[in-house]
């Protein structure tokens, strides 16, 4: 990539040397830009002195007490005045966002309610004095400056991501515990033609209800049934007894737990991949980010791959 032009005497002008001249204008002196740079006014001169020569103008007009600014100088102050107040808003904006320990990490709708945000919940007690901030969609995510993780479906194709493997989840059918009862031990042409709750949508890459039949070695038809966008509109509608949706089993085990939903079994597939946490790379994270990483990375590993 070729470098921008960038004209002679700009590039050769030395950062301390514009450090001091802006110094100089700003006070109009050279003993109090002197004082605020803690050098000699000597050596605040021979900055300005060098610039000129440099520039081949004169950018003060010295006078008996103090200095005025030339035209040339006026330009040049104005100019650096207002990029060096971008450069010290930039520097602030970052200083405060570390230092406030404000970490970003998405996931999607149902890994949000179902395990991340309880889990943060717990991050919290720990460490009160990290901010996290969740972004939530069940579409792809793509790397940004201010998404510090995220956790997805699969090994993402960037590879300057970095990549933790979490679990492996399983599948199976599930349904309203009373409706899961009358279909106990039914065999897959018996559950293919009830009615399904589909997942659908581009970016879900979860394993479908045709994916799960085939896998199982079941080739018949599938129910059409009914089909959403959403995987916590999913669990809601089988909730309701609006039919039966594919259960990932460690995820929903809250809803398990509580009697929301049954299993519907003996049928019972092992999820082609696993749940991945995706992060920049380290050097990019912030200490706080390091650490929410590694504690998720923690909290998953107490998630085995035997029977829920």
């Amino acid at each position: 990539m070729s470098r921008p032009h960038v004209s002679p005497p700009l590039q050769s002008a030395p950062l301390t040397t514009l450090t001091a001249f802006e110094a100089a204008a700003r006070h109009l002196s050279f003993k109090d830009a002197a004082k605020e740079l803690s050098v000699t006014p000597g050596a605040v001169s021979h900055q300005v002195k060098a610039l000129e020569g440099e520039l081949g103008v004169a950018l003060f007009r010295r006078k008996h007490r103090g200095v005025d600014l030339t035209v040339p100088g006026q330009t040049l102050y104005d100019t650096l005045a207002g990029s060096l107040t971008r450069i010290s808003q930039s520097l602030q904006s970052i200083r405060d966002q570390s230092s406030a320990g404000v970490v970003t990490v998405g996931s999607t709708t149902a890994m949000a309610a179902m395990w991340l945000s309880p889990a943060v919940i717990r991050f919290w007690r720990d460490h009160p004095e990290i901010n996290i901030n969740q972004v939530v969609r069940d579409r792809a995510f793509t790397t940004s400056a201010e998404l510090d993780l995220y956790i997805w479906y699969g090994r993402e194709k960037d590879q300057r991501l970095d990549q933790f493997p979490l679990y492996r989840d399983r599948l199976l059918p599930v349904a309203a515990p009373e409706r899961a009862a009358e279909l106990a031990g039914a065999d897959l042409d018996v559950l293919a033609s009830q009615r399904l709750i589909h997942l659908e949508g581009d970016d879900i890459s979860w394993t479908k209800w045709h994916d799960w039949f085939r896998q199982l070695g079941y080739s018949g038809p599938v129910a059409s049934g009914i089909r959403v966008n959403n995987y916590s509109i999913a669990l809601q509608a089988a909730r309701d007894g609006a039919g039966l949706t594919l259960g990932w089993e460690r995820l929903i085990s809250p809803l398990i737990t509580q009697g929301d939903l049954a299993i519907i079994g003996p049928h019972v597939l092992s999820a082609p991949e696993r749940f991945f946490l995706v992060s920049k790379p380290d050097e990019e994270l912030t200490p706080s980010a390091r650490l929410l990483r590694d504690w998720i990375i923690e909290e998953a590993s107490q998630i085995t791959d035997e029977p829920c």
